[in-house]
């Protein structure tokens, strides 16, 4: 009610495409990654401490985190826009049943324009975290040489 068209689109793109995404396809194809990151040692400990050094947080639980932040500065708008109303609603002594709208402007304005502003600096940092975190390949070798790995370790991705 208070979002603008590309605030409710925006809003739409995030719960379909990513959280029913996120729920049904993610979880079936990185399920259980590590399961297929294999190391060519049999040294105990290796294949796991490797498998941190490659993928240091699970892209599941990285992508749940965003959708936490990206959707906080839309509860926050939500309760202050709620929090106006009510206020509203009780100078003027009315029921929440014929509440008029609130117009957007001055705090409530305020409100929006960082809860934009936030909202974006959030998408744009998991995206620059995520490249930095994996890039945009995910390479079928990786080199190990953490301890316990007694050498050089060539794991693959399959």
């Amino acid at each position: 009610e208070h979002s603008t068209v590309v605030g409710r689109v925006w809003l739409s793109v995030l719960f379909v495409f990513r959280i029913l995404i996120l729920g049904t396809a993610a979880e079936l194809v990185w399920g259980d990654e590590q399961a297929d990151f294999v190391c060519n040692t049999q040294q105990p400990g290796c294949e796991n401490v490797c498998y941190d050094a490659a993928f240091p947080i699970s892209h599941v639980r990285l992508w749940v985190l965003q959708i936490i932040f990206v959707s906080a500065p839309s509860l926050v708008l939500v309760g202050h826009a709620l929090h106006l109303l009510r206020a509203q609603q009780k100078r003027q002594g009315q029921s929440s049943r014929g509440a008029p709208r609130l117009r957007l402007e001055g705090t409530l304005l305020r409100t929006y324009i960082c809860h934009v502003i936030f909202k974006t600096l959030f998408e744009v940092a998991f995206v620059v975290g995520h490249y930095l975190l994996y890039g945009f390949r995910v390479l079928a070798l990786y080199r190990c040489n953490q301890w316990p790995c007694p050498n050089v370790v060539d794991c693959f991705v399959s």
